[in-house]
């Protein structure tokens, strides 16, 4: 056994951080979670607005319209099809309510960050030990602070669902801009393109499939999180797998399971199909 004498217990200093902390900035802290509480609202109400048979009809015209193949198109259709069928069409909007405000934010941070990561190299140096210690991290861990700083429920959990799936986001999007050619930027130079222009005009579209594929990652690590952060107070199909275990409920269980792998693979097949559109032209 390791000697009693040499334990040493940060919990208690822990602690006093964090009540200090949160005694010092309780309104900013409510407001963060106000605004992000108001655009979650909005989007499940966006969401709640759209009927059924639109989600099942956008997902039929998206898939064919990014991979023109008919029959792949008629059944991922289907899949949302089969989630209503068990009765969680429901709980599927509030998990894809949290996923979608979680990317959006993730988006927001990940993709300007990326482009500074690609351009400064000290912020790069910088990010990278970060991003691979928020990579390697087991994902329960990133319910602690989330919790402790904003307490249980939706908040929380886009929180910890936000800061879980961003590093994806900006590890791509800066590996595609530093994939660009080094003909094309300076051909793009010669011809007299300042700093942003060859920027925006040139190394965007052309590290746009790596950017994409970094949207497809962080969307399927969000949607990873939604049974984990069912145990902070996320409702949705994560609660219901959750639930499922707790009751030793083997088919409840595996309605909710399998509804998620079918929402998994929807955002899955669509993402990756609209970054395919973007690779260039095979010779």
């Amino acid at each position: 056994m390791f000697p009693e004498s040499f334990q040493v217990h940060v919990a208690p200093a822990v602690n006093r951080f964090i009540n200090d902390l949160i005694a010092a900035y309780a309104p900013v802290f409510d407001s963060i979670s106000a605004g992000i509480l108001s655009f979650l609202l909005t989007v499940s109400e966006i969401l709640v607005f759209i009927p059924w048979w639109g989600y099942i009809l956008a997902v039929g015209l998206l898939s064919w319209y990014s991979s023109k193949k008919f029959v792949a198109s008629i059944v991922l259709a289907a899949l949302p099809f089969l989630i209503g069928m068990f009765g969680l069409w429901a709980m599927a909007l509030e998990s894809l309510s949290i996923i979608i405000t979680a990317v959006l934010m993730a988006l927001i941070i990940g993709l300007p960050v990326g482009v500074l990561m690609a351009e400064v190299r000290i912020i790069a140096t910088i990010l990278r030990p970060i991003l691979d210690g928020m990579q390697t991290m087991p994902s329960f861990v990133y319910l602690i602070p989330a919790m402790m700083l904003f307490g249980l429920g939706r908040v929380p959990a886009v929180l910890a669902t936000l800061i879980y799936a961003l590093p994806p986001v900006i590890r791509l999007t800066a590996l595609g801009l530093n994939q660009v050619p080094k003909p094309v930027e300076e051909a793009a130079l010669a011809y007299g393109a300042t700093r942003w222009q060859l920027i925006k005009e040139v190394r965007l579209p052309l590290a746009m499939p790596s950017i994409l594929a970094g949207v497809n990652q962080t969307t399927m690590m969000a949607l990873a999180m939604v049974v984990i952060s069912s145990m902070i107070g996320a409702r949705g199909l994560g609660q219901e797998v959750l639930l499922s275990i707790n009751r030793i409920d083997i088919g409840r269980g595996f309605e909710a399971g399998i509804s998620v792998v079918f929402l998994a693979i929807v955002i899955d097949r669509l993402t990756q199909n609209m970054a395919k559109r973007w690779e260039p032209p095979k010779r």
